[in-house]
């Protein structure tokens, strides 16, 4: 039987540009993808992995229906009543016998890319009281986030930089021609690289290795991996000590400056260079171009963050940016105002941002953002006492492969636990030990708006698209599975799903001081459609859902403004350029001007055709430069005997893996590179693409126990590692 053919708006939810695509549909098959001319956003721009959107989609291995393990310890298709009651049964009670903490909670990043996994897990951990928290954010961006709380007051006052109009980028640690960007949504970041180029701006690249967007650099300096935060502190000294300074409108927004340039007298470029293996003239040359640009942003990312000093580093990316004046001027680094934020209100002391509120049972680990270290969560599970974790519910996450030691946690997962919950549309290496799985549709029958990448977008603007597919018999729409979900563990099971959404407006109309009538006149077809309408007309534009589903190609909101001191929430009302967390933590990079690193070092690396772990069994995202091998300097390879191509095994504390060689000059000797999200090769799966082409995970080769102290991120860069040929 043949179908007409048809397109519909989507926005990609498969990275962070979240560019809009044109989907062709055939019956209910999507059969292509293109980019959208007339988004207001991305202007048509695509990339492969939105080019795939019909082959993730229509995925034969994504689980269809819930699976519940039987008597017999097999998982089983089950119906979803059945999945549910399962649920209701055990998590109350267990909660009940143990105490709220014996339930642990883990988020992947994926949640960000559906309505539902933005809107409901903070619902989900309300209704579990629990502490027990860990995200794919202490693997990340979590230095971010503490750096920007202690400096700002508020760990999402993320300021981003305004590439369409500056005259100098400096970018350390990232790689956006192929991750296409990471907390700074910019759809085409290769185009607009290659604009800033056009108009005759600055790229500045830092990054050990020569990738992609390296090579389109003015300057790249390849820096010792680990060194980021070194290097930062020298190009800010030379600032200070040369009076290159001009926080500009700022200034009267500032305190603590003077505390800061005596904190880094000791950070001299002559001091850090050989530490960073960068000379101390290029050091200061760094600094000079940045003052010396008309306007400049400084942007660092996961090779800036993922190291021992990952939040020092982000603490500093903005003290350059202050320092110069840059933040928070046009063409600099700024605060995007999202549709659905929260009205501006008038500047004043706020609350401020702690560390440490309560800490994890067995290391101590300080929490950081309500947040634990996901690199914690086998010892929290396997070691006996009060308070241990009992029951795991894990949405859209899979820690075995992301975090350090997945052998520890695979182990974990089958032998410690009572109970286990996974929201996700694969049995994976980490779903596969749940109790319960509850599958998702596909993205072509769920509807999308982007409540996180719109905090972070370098225009403002917003989009909304309904689901192009109705939702296929016998699947559950996300948003049901979670508001069922939330019942199920809080005592309310067999309540409608509609009741968590009338209690999540309700409680957000009383929050905002909003006239209890507001709740009538919201409108869409479910309550995920009223609880955004609600957020669009609480918003600083005064927004509806109806003038939003008018403009299917979105709504164009403005280049981005100056929002400080509106955005300040520290107990001062000012920025707090050296806070005590940093004072009592910047001794520690001080010892590291002595350190030297080991002869040969680990970086990660990202491939644009995949997102960590999520995308490997998309037949047509798989091959090409999407391969997992050891990149290894050709001098390197030399010295150690490694032959191209050859099987190497490389050992770390955390253990052993192996992989094909790959010699290759766009890695700095010293340093070898593996990319992140390998290993499908655990048995349980139902993933036959990933499994045929499993790689290795980079991350067995982490024991786990060196973290960030401040941010409690997972050390994931400049590991000290030895290679050799596999025998």
């Amino acid at each position: 039987m043949s179908h007409a053919s048809r397109t519909a708006p989507r926005i990609c939810p498969l990275c962070e540009a979240t560019c809009g695509l044109t989907l062709t549909i055939e019956g209910t098959t999507v059969t292509g993808a293109r980019g959208d001319r007339d988004d207001i956003f991305s202007r048509g721009f695509i990339c492969p992995k939105g080019a795939s959107f019909g082959g993730l989609d229509a995925d034969p291995d994504r689980l269809r229906v819930p699976l519940v393990r039987g008597e017999d310890g097999e998982l089983r298709e089950a119906s979803w009543d059945e999945a549910f009651d399962r649920i209701a049964a055990r998590i109350p009670a267990l909660a009940e016998a143990h105490g709220p903490q014996a339930v642990g909670v883990v988020l992947g990043n994926p949640n960000v890319h559906t309505m539902a996994g933005s809107l409901y897990p903070p619902l989900l951990l309300a209704a579990l009281r629990t502490r027990n928290v860990f995200t794919a954010s202490t693997l990340d961006q979590m230095p971010k986030h503490v750096s920007s709380g202690l400096l700002f007051g508020d760990a999402n006052a993320i300021p981003v930089p305004d590439l369409d109009r500056t005259d100098h980028l400096l970018l350390i640690g990232a790689n956006p021609l192929e991750s296409n960007g990471s907390l700074c949504t910019a759809p085409d970041f290769p185009g607009r690289l290659r604009a800033l180029r056009r108009r005759g701006s600055t790229l500045t690249v830092i990054d050990p290795r020569r990738t992609r967007t390296a090579r389109l650099a003015d300057r790249h300096v390849a820096i010792r991996p680990g060194a980021d935060a070194l290097l930062l502190a020298a190009m800010a000294h030379v600032l200070l000590e040369e009076k290159l300074t001009d926080p500009g409108a700022l200034a009267e927004h500032l305190e603590g400056a003077d505390e800061l340039a005596v904190a880094l007298a000791d950070f001299t470029p002559d001091a850090v260079a050989a530490a960073c293996d960068v000379d101390a003239a290029t050091i200061t040359a760094l600094a000079r171009e940045l003052a010396a640009a008309p306007t400049a942003a400084v942007y660092g990312r996961i090779g800036s963050c993922t190291v021992e000093h990952g939040t020092l580093a982000s603490w500093l990316v903005d003290v350059l940016n202050i320092l110069t004046g840059n933040l928070d001027r046009p063409g600099g680094a700024l605060f995007p105002l999202s549709a659905t934020a929260r009205a501006p209100r008038a500047a004043a002391p706020g609350k401020g941002f702690a560390l440490g509120r309560w800490a994890s049972r067995v290391s101590g680990h300080p929490e950081a953002k309500g947040e634990l270290p996901t690199a914690a969560l086998a010892e929290e599970i396997e070691t006996p006492g009060e308070g241990r974790i009992r029951a795991l519910i894990v949405l859209a996450a899979n820690p075995v492969l992301s975090a350090p030691d997945g052998d520890r946690l695979d182990a974990a997962l089958a032998g410690h636990l009572d109970f286990m919950v996974s929201v996700d549309p694969y049995l994976n290496e980490t779903s596969r030990h749940a109790d319960v799985v509850l599958p998702p549709p596909p993205p072509s029958q769920s509807a999308h708006f982007d409540f996180a990448f719109n905090s972070f977008a370098v225009h403002n603007q917003v989009r909304y698209t309904r689901a192009p597919i109705p939702l296929e018999d016998g699947r559950m729409d996300e948003s049901e599975i979670h508001a069922r979900l939330i019942l199920a563990v809080s005592g309310m099971h067999g309540a409608p799903p509609s009741a968590v959404d009338d209690l999540a407006i309700t409680t957000a109309i009383t929050k905002a001081g909003a006239p209890k009538e507001l709740a009538d006149e919201l409108t869409g077809r479910s309550g995920p459609e009223r609880r955004l309408d609600l957020m669009l007309r609480l918003g600083p534009y005064g927004l509806t859902l109806e003038r939003l589903l008018a403009h299917p190609h979105g709504i164009d909101l403005g280049p981005l403004k100056p929002r400080v001191p509106e955005i300040l929430r520290t107990r001062s009302g000012r920025i707090e350029l050296f806070p005590a967390p940093i004072a009592a933590d910047l001794p520690r990079l001080r010892r590291a001007l002595g350190d030297r690193p080991a002869p040969l070092v680990l970086v990660g690396r990202r491939h644009l055709r995949s997102n960590n772990s999520w995308m490997h069994n998309v037949v047509s995202l798989s091959g090409g430069s999407n391969v997992c091998t050891l990149q290894v300097h050709p001098d390197d390879a030399a010295r150690l005997g490694l032959v191209d191509g050859a099987t190497v095994r490389i050992e770390s504390a955390g253990g052993g893996i192996e992989a094909p060689a790959e010699i290759t000059d766009t890695v700095r000797s010293g340093v070898v590179s593996l990319p992140h999200g390998w290993g499908h090769s655990r048995p349980g799966t139902r993933m036959a693409v990933a499994a045929a082409h499993p790689g290795a995970n980079v991350n067995q080769l982490l024991d786990g126990t060196l973290l960030d102290p401040l941010s409690g991120t997972a050390v994931l860069n400049a590991i000290p590692v030895t290679v050799t040929p596999s025998p």
